[in-house]
C-alpha cells in the first residue's frame, strides 16, 4: 500500500469515527484511495416518500457523504462549497445503493468531484451528483 492509499484509509477512519450521521444511516465507507471513495447504504422503508420511492434527500445524502470521504483523503478538513444532484431513476425499500466518488480536479484550496450513485443489484444509475470542495489547512487525522 503506497502512502498516499494509506493516508487516504487513516482519514476515512477517523473521519468515520466521529460521523455519527453515516453510522446512524447504516452508512458503509466501502472503499477509499485519493481522491476517491465508495459509500454503501441499504435502502429502509423509513426513506421511502409518498410516492413509494426512496426520498431524494437520502440519495443526495448518500452521494454527498462519498463525496465528502473523497475530498478528505489528503488530510486537509475538506468541507462542501456547492453541490447539485440530478435524479436519474427511482430506488425502493430494500435497495443497497453504491456511490462512487471521483475527484475530476483539485486547484488551489478547491476541488471538484463527480459521484454515481448506482443500484448495486443491477448496477442502474439512480443519480448524478457534483459537488465543490473547500480545504483548510487543518488536518483530518488526529495528532
Amino acid at each position: 500500500m503506497s502512502d498516499a492509499a494509506e493516508v487516504a484509509r487513516r482519514c476515512a477512519e477517523a473521519m468515520y469515527e466521529r460521523d455519527t450521521a453515516a453510522q446512524r444511516l447504516g452508512i458503509e465507507i466501502a472503499d477509499v484511495a485519493p481522491g476517491r471513495a465508495r459509500a454503501r447504504m441499504a435502502v429502509s422503508q423509513a426513506m421511502v416518500n409518498g410516492h413509494g420511492v426512496v426520498h431524494g434527500g437520502y440519495v443526495f445524502l448518500l452521494a454527498d457523504t462519498a463525496f465528502a470521504y473523497a475530498c478528505n483523503t489528503y488530510d486537509a478538513v475538506s468541507v462542501a462549497a456547492a453541490a447539485d444532484v440530478v435524479f436519474v431513476a427511482p430506488a425502493y425499500d430494500g435497495d443497497v445503493l453504491d456511490a462512487f466518488a471521483t475527484e475530476r480536479t483539485r486547484f488551489g484550496r478547491s476541488g471538484i468531484y463527480d459521484v454515481t450513485v448506482r443500484r448495486a443489484s443491477d448496477a442502474v444509475v439512480i443519480a448524478e451528483f457534483r459537488g465543490t470542495s473547500r480545504s483548510r489547512p487543518t488536518p483530518v487525522i488526529p495528532t
